[in-house]
């Protein structure tokens, strides 16, 4: 099966076809704010894969200072134009996560379904670079969409092994649960609590 290593995020920006955007931020770090994420100091956090900012937003209005970044230039304008309507001071850039060197280290790291969103070939590269912009110690939350069926495009397989399998070496899991979700995803995704060694 050929996969797509590449896929052009920003010609879904253009054609406004944004599948994956629900208009809202993550149900399960909305939650997690609530109620897990006072035990966390707070500090820099970084949103890769940010889109059009709804994660970014949820946490600064939690009190992080928020960098996002996204690949795809026109998500950029648009994530500031939300956060500018709300008043939050964020930080959203355009930049490769994968690619990118850090400018800073992270207290904080949050992702939503990017992990899945990459080639598989490139998982070993997101593990290298949660590890750089992340400081020791510091906090990498996800939510993994779990599926085991692939059609090489994105969003491809991720099971709860895998993620140990990467990322057990340079991480601590602290938690993992099934989270509250999109009506389309419930029972689907998986909230992983990592702590950078």
């Amino acid at each position: 099966m050929q996969i797509n290593e590449d896929r052009d995020w920003e010609s879904y920006y253009q054609a406004d076809d944004l599948m994956w955007d629900h208009g809202e931020a993550s149900p399960g770090l909305v939650d997690f704010l609530a109620t897990d994420g006072a035990d966390i100091a707070l500090g820099q956090a970084l949103v890769p894969g940010c889109g059009r900012g709804h994660d970014a937003r949820a946490l600064a209005k939690a009190g992080w200072q928020v960098t996002g970044l996204d690949i795809a230039p026109s998500a950029i304008p648009l994530a500031r134009e939300l956060a500018v309507a709300e008043k939050l001071e964020i930080d959203f850039r355009l930049g490769n996560f994968l690619d990118d060197e850090p400018s800073q280290s992270f207290d904080l790291l949050f992702e939503h379904t990017l992990f899945c969103a990459i080639n598989p070939g490139q998982r070993a590269d997101y593990v290298r670079a949660a590890e750089r912009r992340l400081r020791p110690g510091g906090t990498y939350l996800a939510v993994n969409y779990i599926i085991t069926d692939d059609d090489g495009e994105p969003p491809f397989s991720t099971t709860d092994d895998e993620l140990d399998e990467r990322f057990l070496p340079g991480f601590e899991l602290v938690r993992r649960w099934v989270p509250r979700s999109y009506e389309n995803r419930q029972g689907r995704e998986l909230m992983n609590l990592w702590r950078r060694r």
